[in-house]
């Protein structure tokens, strides 16, 4: 007995030490004014207060109490919540009171990875306007956004772990916190909104140059026996991000995930064992949140040459293709989905290429179907098998949609075609149908073909629905085994 009360009265201590002042109840960074709560799915509302202390918690109709635990953590889940874009106050009572403002109910997605997804929307602000931009043209976006239903909540390497006695994480999109935000993720946000008619909180995690590793806990990586089988030594600091930028927003209910990350990897010249390290990511996120269903809808890398620049190891021309390929082979890992953007890049010597417009729309679609099963195109043209006729390979395709199409009406590019010899050339291309026939005079017997192999390819094949196809080769060597999990 006696030594249960000395470990309660160091824990006290300690809890008042580490900022815990008076034994007041304190909110984690994510829970603030102006957040979004994600409707239909219970809601963790969660914080820190004194052991044995009782925290109720009240939001619109609902009251919900606990008593907090030994270490000082509390948690309660509020019930499922249609969407509201009515501003509702959300209080949480212990020894003092927190009541957080202009509350909505509605959609919530977490974006991550690296610069390209970190890309503010001040850059977005100087992108050089698309010939057939209009008046209201994206580069033009922070001028007029002001849509209260969108909610922004910037995480950095500082600001999750202190508490915020200001509960000011959260924003409206507009003015200086959007300047200073996701481009991609306020884009796909707000075509979210616009599409679904409910608020839309999207959380920014993202650090310029990051390779996969950081946003992984080493146990993530420990889960997956291809490291170890193959005797590959996870490097890269891993678990640091997720530790300092994942892991704290964790319980807040959200909807799904977006990636956009692989440029780093690419020049680590990666190829199978990045589709497993992103399978230790999505794992290890789903693993944190409880579900193992969550959404994960990615951005291949766009045309880059790398070959441009010196590195770990020799570029070539295949290097990006290479990893490209490792990239859509995680889409055998279930409730995932990609987009490409071959065609969206005006500078091949700039890796932060601009359209973030069009990446943010792209990933909406993906959500749009396979999330909110609603009936619209959300992918380009997929290799789904070939067939041999005399001298001509014959194409078929997944996804086409309307129809397959030259989107410029030119005669279709970035398809090479080789005999048993492996030695590819320019193939002549032609859209039949549903299929593509390629052939070359110099290939009697071929045996294989590719499409966009290239790091330079900007293709103009696509679906009549606007969305151009996935770069791939018949020949694929790469093997990608699920784990169990």
């Amino acid at each position: 007995m006696l030594l249960r009360l000395i470990k309660y009265c160091w824990l006290t201590i300690c809890l008042l030490s580490s900022g815990i002042a008076g034994a007041q109840v304190v909110l984690p960074k994510i829970l603030g004014n102006n957040m979004v709560l994600q409707r239909n799915a219970p809601v963790p509302v969660w914080g820190t207060a004194l052991p044995g202390e009782k925290v109720t918690v009240k939001f619109n109709s609902q009251t919900k109490t606990t008593i907090v635990d030994a270490s000082g953590k509390w948690i309660v889940k509020l019930d499922a919540m249609p969407a509201s874009a009515k501003p509702a106050t959300l209080t949480i009572s212990g020894k003092n009171t927190i009541q957080l403002q202009n509350i909505l109910v509605g959609e919530v997605w977490l974006c991550s990875g690296q610069s390209n997804m970190q890309y503010e929307m001040r850059k977005n602000s100087k992108v050089k306007k698309p010939d057939t931009s209009t008046t209201n043209s994206p580069v033009d976006e922070l001028d007029r956004a002001h849509n209260p239903q969108i909610r922004i909540f910037l995480v950095t390497q500082k600001n999750m772990l202190k508490p915020d006695s200001t509960h000011s994480g959260w924003s409206v999109a507009e003015d200086s916190a959007l300047r200073a935000f996701s481009a991609a993720g306020y884009f796909f946000a707000k075509n979210l909104q616009h599409d679904l008619k409910v608020p839309v909180g999207i959380i920014s995690s993202a650090v310029s140059g990051s390779r996969i590793e950081p946003w992984v806990s080493q146990e993530g990586f420990d889960a997956i026996p291809y490291f170890k089988a193959n005797n590959i030594k996870i490097d890269g600091d891993p678990g640091k991000f997720y530790a300092k930028m994942i892991e704290p927003v964790a319980p807040f209910a959200l909807k799904g995930f977006l990636w956009y990350q692989g440029e780093s990897a690419c020049f680590l010249g990666e190829t199978i064992s990045y589709t497993y390290k992103m399978e230790a990511l999505i794992n290890n996120w789903r693993k944190l949140w409880g579900d193992k269903t969550l959404p994960f809808y990615y951005v291949q890398i766009a045309p880059y040459y790398y070959t441009h620049g010196k590195g770990p190891v020799t570029y070539t021309q295949f290097t990006e293709p290479e990893l490209r390929e490792a990239q859509a082979a995680a889409l055998q890992i279930p409730h995932t989905g990609m987009i490409i953007t071959t065609d969206l890049n005006d500078d091949l010597k700039n890796i932060h290429p601009p359209f973030k417009w069009e990446v943010g729309r792209r990933l909406e679609l993906q959500a749009l179907a396979n999330t909110y099963k609603q009936r619209v195109v959300f992918s380009g043209p997929v290799y789904k098998n070939m067939k041999i006729n005399g001298d001509k390979i014959i194409l078929e395709f997944d996804h086409v949609g309307a129809g397959l199409v030259s989107h410029d009406g030119k005669p279709l590019t970035d398809f090479t075609i080789a005999g048993a010899d492996g030695n590819f050339v320019a193939a002549n291309a032609a859209i039949k149908g549903n299929t593509v026939e390629v052939s070359a005079e110099s290939v009697a017997k071929p045996a294989a073909a590719r499409f966009a192999w290239s790091e330079a390819a900007q293709p103009n094949f696509y679906n009549k629905d606007g969305l151009p196809a996935v770069p791939f080769r018949t020949d694929n060597p790469l093997k990608f085994t699920l784990t169990a999990n």
